[in-house]
């Protein structure tokens, strides 16, 4: 494993990532994220769940936002990929890193800026994607969308499906339809998003 250092002291340091992404699927990895991987990330950002759905929802905005600030189109991916990487390492990141979460975050997001750049110089923008393959990906989302049971179906459609003005609201409806706080709310998305995610890329793989 590559050393880590404490990110706190700057931004270049050496932390283990994944490589060989497929060539059209930029930084988008097939993670195998385990319920118990994602228990300790929950408690890693703070032992209250309630907190740590708070940290979780903070950070992601703020890596969202950091990549939003360099222009870039994909900067929700780009900040979901940096989280998933933090998931998939937590144990040695827990027992090698000490101090606020939120740095280590922000190294993990520097080095998914540089290999997004790299990547976009090497490789030529596709061209605009024609009407088989967005068919494709809509085939393979209703299919993903038809596997998962129907009320995370139902949950994950009602969370994103009002418009950015009308968001919150909706999303706190919805926690109070469910009998849940709005940060496991947010955590119930987050891991059906990553089932959808992991199942798109499959099917779109076996195509």
């Amino acid at each position: 494993m590559a050393p880590r250092r404490d990110p706190r002291d700057g931004m270049d340091h050496e932390i283990p990532i994944r490589q060989g992404y497929p060539n059209l699927a930029p930084l988008r990895t097939e993670w195998r994220i385990t319920q118990s991987m994602f228990d300790r990330f929950l408690a890693w950002l703070n032992p209250d769940r309630d907190e740590a759905g708070r940290r979780y929802e903070t950070i992601r905005c703020r890596l969202v936002r950091l990549f939003a600030s360099k222009g870039c189109e994909l900067c929700e991916d780009l900040a979901d990929e940096a989280i998933n990487r933090v998931v998939v390492k937590i144990q040695p990141i827990i027992e090698a890193y000490e101090g606020d979460p939120m740095p280590y975050f922000f190294a993990v997001a520097r080095l998914v800026w540089l290999e997004y750049v790299r990547r976009r110089s090497r490789f030529p923008a596709p061209p605009p994607p024609c009407a088989g393959d967005t068919t494709g990906e809509r085939e393979c989302l209703e299919e993903c969308m038809a596997r998962i049971p129907g009320s995370q179906r139902d949950l994950i459609l009602e969370y994103h499906g009002a418009g950015r003005g009308h968001r919150k609201q909706a999303r706190l409806r919805l926690a109070r339809t469910l009998g849940i706080e709005m940060n496991a709310l947010r955590i119930r998305a987050y891991r059906i998003r990553l089932q959808l995610h992991d199942c798109i890329l499959a099917c779109l793989m076996r195509r």
